[in-house]
């Protein structure tokens, strides 16, 4: 998987700069290649919560210590997911508008959102005890992820924002050349996440199981 994954990602990089042309209508023409990178960071992201809050209801649900595990692996990989998209949304934000930050409704969604995660983290760190802190993440996670789809999906359609709303879904929004490589690009990003999960659980598993031995 490793050695697919890379040949992948080497050619959505590849593509991203050597096939897509510049985009038009943007201030800065070769900046819109970040969406390449952008997007499926966002969008992995919102995957990664969702697998998150599964596996805090499964815990909930057996008490089974890998379910936690599993839980707060893959929220920590959303909150890094978060953080890239944050980071190339501010890149273009600067090329595009001037300046990195400016307030826009998805920018304060993935930013409350970040602060909401990392609340999570902070409890974890702070209950002792592996079945209290567990059942407590678990409980807020549950509790954060209500306030996901608003903050995601709700919030920056309802509010007037910068950010063009019709571009990755209308026909007209992107060329072919975008669309192969955007695609592409989303594909490459979801098997890295499942990569680094699959890796994490398994060094979690190993050390879950020398304990009990």
């Amino acid at each position: 998987m490793r050695l697919a994954l890379g040949i992948w990602m080497s050619l959505v990089i590849a593509g991203a700069f050597l096939y897509a042309p510049p985009a038009q209508g943007f201030r800065s023409p070769e900046a819109a290649r970040i969406v390449f990178f952008h997007v499926p960071t966002a969008m992995v992201a919102v995957i990664a919560f969702v697998v998150s809050v599964i596996y805090a209801v499964k815990f909930l649900a057996g008490r089974a210590a890998m379910d936690d595990a599993k839980s707060a692996t893959s929220a920590g990989l959303g909150f890094l997911f978060a953080g890239l998209a944050t980071a190339t949304g501010s890149i273009f934000a600067y090329t595009q508008w001037g300046m990195a930050w400016n307030w826009d409704p998805r920018e304060i969604s993935i930013f409350v959102l970040l602060l909401i995660y990392a609340a999570y983290f902070a409890l974890r760190s702070a209950v002792e005890g592996d079945e209290r802190r567990a059942a407590l993440s678990a409980t807020y996670n549950i509790v954060a992820f209500i306030a996901m789809p608003f903050l995601v999906f709700v919030m920056p359609r309802v509010m007037e924002s910068l950010h063009p709303s019709e571009t990755l879904v209308s026909r007209a929004g992107l060329s072919i050349q975008y669309r192969i490589v955007l695609y592409s690009a989303a594909v490459g990003f979801v098997g890295l996440y499942v990569w680094i999960f699959r890796l994490q659980t398994a060094i979690v598993e190993y050390a879950l199981n020398r304990r009990q031995n």
